[in-house]
């Protein structure tokens, strides 16, 4: 549940994280910083998908996420070590999802050119990316910074 305020759980629920995050929407995306191969992750990238999610934890990520949108992937000696995706959509709007780099790649801008492909494919459309993150993800903040995006709402 995200929420403007903190809530109190009822009896039978557990607060499993309790962290302020930001809704940042773009209008405008930053272009890659290189040109890069991409390659469109499908059901056989699911087990890659999983490991690289386990591997770098960018929030919620299950084995049929990937049914929720497109997405893409970096792979280096075979092994997916970057994507970004489309989760939840709602008219005029999709979400860009699992960002995420292995902690041995980063460094390189493959989150930034990956958010860059996938964004540009939303707006493309003629809808606006947006992106829920952690408000203490800083290099998240700042690529959409870059993006010339908005802070719709501060959440908790």
């Amino acid at each position: 549940m995200f929420t403007i305020e903190p809530v109190q759980p009822a009896d039978k629920f557990e607060i499993l994280v309790a962290k302020t995050g930001h809704q940042m929407i773009a209008t405008r995306v930053a272009g890659p910083m290189q040109a890069r191969d991409f390659e469109r992750l499908d059901d056989s990238s699911v087990q890659d998908m999983l490991t690289l999610v386990e591997a770098s934890r960018p929030g919620p990520f299950s084995v049929r996420t990937n049914k929720l949108g497109d997405y893409l992937g970096i792979r280096v000696g075979g092994h997916l070590i970057a994507m970004a995706g489309e989760r939840m959509k709602l008219e005029g709007f999709t979400e860009i999802s699992a960002v995420c780099t292995h902690p041995d790649h980063r460094g390189h801008g493959y989150a930034h050119d990956l958010v860059s492909a996938v964004a540009q494919a939303v707006l493309d459309r003629g809808e606006s990316p947006f992106l829920h993150v952690f408000s203490d993800n800083l290099p998240a903040i700042a690529l959409m910074s870059v993006s010339d995006s908005r802070s719709a709402e501060r959440c908790t």
